[in-house]
């Protein structure tokens, strides 16, 4: 519809006159909070972090207990906020303390309290609870197969006095304490289904075999039929994990590091025949164990042609004249697809990397509250779990006659359209609203915006007719 200058422009002269009341207000900057309200209940996550909290009864007994607090916590880094101050920006938000379940929020001085009273036990549940909402959402879904990947994220500190923090690999702040732990992803979902948190000064594989095979256990004793992957980076190439994985009988790919295995160069400089794969890349197959090794593995050694401009004077008016040159990488894999599966299927591990900057762009995975190691380490979990709920959110709304929007690809790509946790934030969480109750009716009234108002229908509509 065209409008002409007239009706488009209009002087608005008068300001406004700011007033704060006092009373309660039944307003709300978070209307279309109750989607997640709904999601809370489906899954239950009251239930299921009180019981992580069970045998602390006198923190169960308090006002704010720990499971009021920790869920409080999950809804902080679910609207995207960072420090536990900003809490009192947003605490008289009625659709907030709905979807809590309280009537009041706790001050920053009461959650600080409760994540000091937070033990081992505890964290353990909550760690074990976070997985197994995954893994519910994983046995729904029915998967043919489950993609693991394992890497680790270095979470600084300013503090020198944080407990289980050391200085180690810091390629962002260097000399910064710091925590190092590890992630396992579920690369069909973006969800994060277990961590292992380490100081900060230890090697990417540290405890990494038997968090990985306890992680695809989990998933084999809740999807036994699934087939199960693994991806690794180079960190942890070993024979303890490769040969735990080939015992499990899981497929898997690790990087092979070329400065640790000199005779790999070797084989490389002497093959004088490479398979073509592409344009660009091309490769050959070889079965090859180091000298310490028991048993010889698959290897693939894989070369990529890149362009590299010509140093020098630059002929302009003609052209840019160009050299090439490969860059090499090898892979271990135990899996029997092609090269180039294998190759796709090890370069899609990337979407790791994705996950692990949402972590800690939106749901603040880097940030350390607190100096008490059991306390970072249950925030981390919380942020964890806002991450992953976002993700349920997103999986159980986009269902369209129980087909996904998107089919299982080489590279493992997540079979569902996912936004950012910022983006369905700010586009349907962060709405206008008046909490009413005509006829005794709870009712929240938003502006009649047609976006907005179609989608968080049809996920409400959704979210509802499950069971």
């Amino acid at each position: 519809m065209r409008r002409s200058r007239r009706d488009v422009q209009a002087s608005y002269p008068a300001l406004p006159i700011v007033r704060f009341e006092k009373d309660r207000q039944a307003l709300t900057s978070y209307a279309g909070l109750f989607v997640f309200q709904i999601l809370f209940r489906r899954l239950d996550v009251k239930q299921r972090l009180a019981r992580c909290f069970a045998h602390l009864g006198h923190a169960a007994a308090r006002a704010y207990s720990l499971q009021a607090v920790s869920l409080t916590l999950v809804l902080h880094l679910l609207l995207g906020h960072r420090r536990l101050r900003h809490l009192d920006y947003y605490r008289d938000d009625e659709m907030v303390r709905r979807t809590l379940g309280l009537r009041h929020l706790p001050h920053v001085s009461t959650v600080t309290r409760s994540l000091r009273a937070v033990d081992e036990r505890s964290v353990d549940n909550v760690r074990r609870t976070t997985r197994d909402l995954v893994l519910d959402g994983l046995a729904r879904e029915a998967l043919p197969r489950v993609t693991l990947d394992f890497d680790g994220s270095v979470l600084s500190t300013c503090s020198r006095t944080t407990q289980g923090t050391a200085i180690g690999f810091n390629k962002a702040k260097k000399g910064a304490r710091s925590y190092y732990p590890l992630f396992a992803t579920v690369a069909q979902t973006g969800q994060v289904l277990d961590v292992l948190h380490r100081p900060g000064n230890v090697h990417d594989s540290n405890g990494a075999k038997d968090f990985a095979l306890e992680a695809l256990d989990a998933v084999k004793g809740r999807l036994p039929r699934a087939a199960r992957e693994a991806r690794l980076d180079s960190a942890h190439f070993s024979e303890q994990m490769v040969e735990g994985l080939a015992e499990a009988g899981i497929d898997f790919t690790i990087s092979v590091p070329f400065e640790r295995l000199p005779a790999l160069k070797a084989m490389v400089e002497q093959r004088r025949r490479w398979k073509r794969i592409d344009g660009t890349w091309s490769c050959f197959d070889a079965t090859w164990a180091p000298a310490s090794w028991h048993r010889e593995h698959r290897f693939l050694f894989f070369r990529q042609k890149k362009k590299v401009p010509l140093k020098g004077p630059l002929q302009l008016d003609l052209f840019e004249p160009r050299s090439h040159e490969y860059e090499y990488k090898v892979v271990l894999a135990h899996h029997a697809g092609t090269p180039k599966a294998v190759l796709a299927f090890h370069n899609g591990r990337g979407a790791q990397e994705d996950v692990l900057g949402e972590l800690k762009s939106h749901t603040q995975l880097d940030y350390v509250p607190t100096r008490s190691l059991l306390a970072n380490r249950h925030f981390l979990l919380c942020s964890v779990l806002a991450h992953n709920l976002n993700r349920e959110l997103q999986m159980r709304t986009q269902m369209r006659t129980q087909m996904r929007t998107r089919r299982v690809t080489a590279t493992r790509a997540a079979l569902w359209t996912f936004r950012k946790a910022g983006t369905l934030v700010r586009t349907l969480v962060q709405r206008a609203g008046r909490i009413s109750f005509p006829q005794g009716t709870f009712t929240i009234t938003m502006a009649a915006n047609p976006a907005a108002q179609s989608e968080i229908t049809s996920m409400t509509d959704r979210l509802l007719a499950q069971a």
